[in-house]
């Protein structure tokens, strides 16, 4: 009997196109993901793994550090996926309960930017492949090993993304199920990191370690194939006390990504205030009040969503990421929410501290939880009138339900390139010919030339 990790990569081999709808969120997502990862180079998470593999940098080399530097793909994979992450910016994907793309992109990148024979279709078909394994790994474990604390970018992420880049490599199914099966002894990442500088390091740490677990699968080295369900495998150590297991997993013919898609976020924060902010400024909108109106703020999520938002209190940027208090109040109070609220100037601002404390979370009780993959998000607001305003949000603005415009993507790629101090124009256009490319190593090195400061 076939094991998981086998049953996933026949099928990922077998799939060998791609609808037109699954090219244009995967190429969407990369977009997305590559805008990020321009801002956030200069951030300080991936400057210090920079400073700390500086010997291992130089001008010349294959793999491609965005934004300068040339290097191993491991030190590549590790920086760039660093940099797509720390700013929180970056896409989420529900089956994974993982920031897919952070890790997914860097990891492809590190082999793409090393071979002119890669074509942007190649590489699309390459995240795909990922993303489809990372919804069949998190599918057995989740929402069960996320709940229990585990960071599912730098678990399930990793060992997805092994696929992908195994098929980048060319390996055949049995090596592609070996890259997978290697990348599970790399798996680690706990979310008590979150609001620290490490958060982002585990989208890094997870991009290098499936890029090395691929390449190791390519040079010989194996594993078991059933470390997935066997015992002291990853479901019996990492699943947590309510997980469900591959028995009923099904990969048709429709891709995850047209089916459930992924959330290319509109707030530069943690994904757990999304739905909850786009409540509250569903409200604000249509009942027209500012934060002198509001009495008290009452928020009601998702146990998990409670325990990430760790930091009523933010004393520094990436702690003000994981505050409810702080980017709720701050995007009431001005509408929106942008990179430039998250800095350590802006973070403490009194026209905004003033208001943190009218702002209270509560979590749904676990029996309400169980079994059930999506609650909504509530938000009760009490006004100095007397008003009590209610409303929900089932889904944040930039899932599949609620997507972005075209004309939000292209903005928030050119606010990324702003913000990274690199010209803008026109550069979003340019980029949407992704998988048209013929190399895509080529169609960077153009990128990068043309935004050269």
């Amino acid at each position: 009997m076939a094991t998981v990790l086998e049953k996933i990569a026949d099928h990922i081999v077998s799939r060998t196109s791609f609808s037109p709808l699954a090219m244009a969120r995967a190429q969407e997502a990369v977009i997305d993901t590559i805008g990020c990862m321009l801002a956030g180079a200069a951030d300080q998470a991936p400057q210090a793994v920079a400073r700390a593999f500086s010997g291992q940098i130089g001008a010349n080399g294959p793999p491609a550090i965005l934004r300068g530097g040339r290097a191993s793909p491991s030190v590549a994979a590790l920086i760039n996926g660093t940099a797509a992450h720390c700013l929180d910016f970056d896409d989420n994907f529900h089956p994974a309960r993982a920031h897919a793309s952070a890790v997914l992109v860097p990891a492809l990148l590190s082999i793409a930017t090393a071979d002119a024979a890669i074509s942007g279709r190649q590489f699309l078909h390459a995240y795909l492949a990922g993303l489809e394994a990372q919804a069949a790994v998190g599918f057995g474990v989740n929402p069960s090993h996320y709940n229990r604390g585990w960071h599912g970018t730098s678990t399930v992420g990793c060992i997805g993304t092994a696929a992908g880049v195994a098929i980048l490599l060319g390996l055949n199914a049995t090596e592609i199920a070996q890259a997978m099966s290697i990348a599970t002894s790399s798996a680690a990442g706990p979310k008590g990191q979150f609001g620290t500088p490490t958060k982002p390091l585990h989208a890094g740490m997870a991009a290098r370690n499936a890029v090395e677990a691929a390449l190791l699968a390519q040079a010989g080295m194996s594993g078991r194939l059933d470390i997935l369900e066997r015992p002291q495998g990853f479901l019996d150590l990492f699943g947590g006390e309510a997980c469900a297991g591959w028995q009923a997993l099904s990969m048709g013919d429709s891709h995850i990504i047209e089916t459930h898609g992924l959330v290319t976020k509109l707030h530069p924060c943690c994904a757990s205030t999304h739905r909850a902010i786009d409540a509250a400024r569903d409200l604000q909108m249509e009942y027209d009040f500012c934060l002198d109106d509001v009495l008290s703020i009452e928020t009601n999520l998702g146990r998990s969503a409670v325990d990430n938002l760790a930091y009523p209190d933010p004393v520094d940027e990436m702690q003000a990421r994981f505050s409810m208090q702080y980017c709720l109040a701050t995007a009431l109070y001005q509408g929106n929410l942008s990179l430039s609220d998250f800095t350590c100037a802006a973070i403490f601002r009194p026209e905004i501290r003033l208001h943190m404390p009218k702002i209270s979370m509560s979590a749904y009780h676990a029996a309400q939880e169980h079994g059930i993959e999506r609650l909504p998000h509530h938000v009760t607001i009490d006004l100095r009138d007397g008003r009590r305003l209610k409303t929900e949000r089932l889904y944040a603005t930039g899932s599949v339900a609620v997507p972005l415009t075209a004309a939000e993507r292209g903005s928030k790629f050119a606010d990324c390139l702003r913000w990274a101090g690199l010209r803008a124009e026109k550069t979003h256009e340019a980029f949407l010919n992704f998988e048209d490319a013929a190399s895509l190593k080529e169609m960077l090195n153009s990128f990068e030339r043309s935004t050269a400061p």
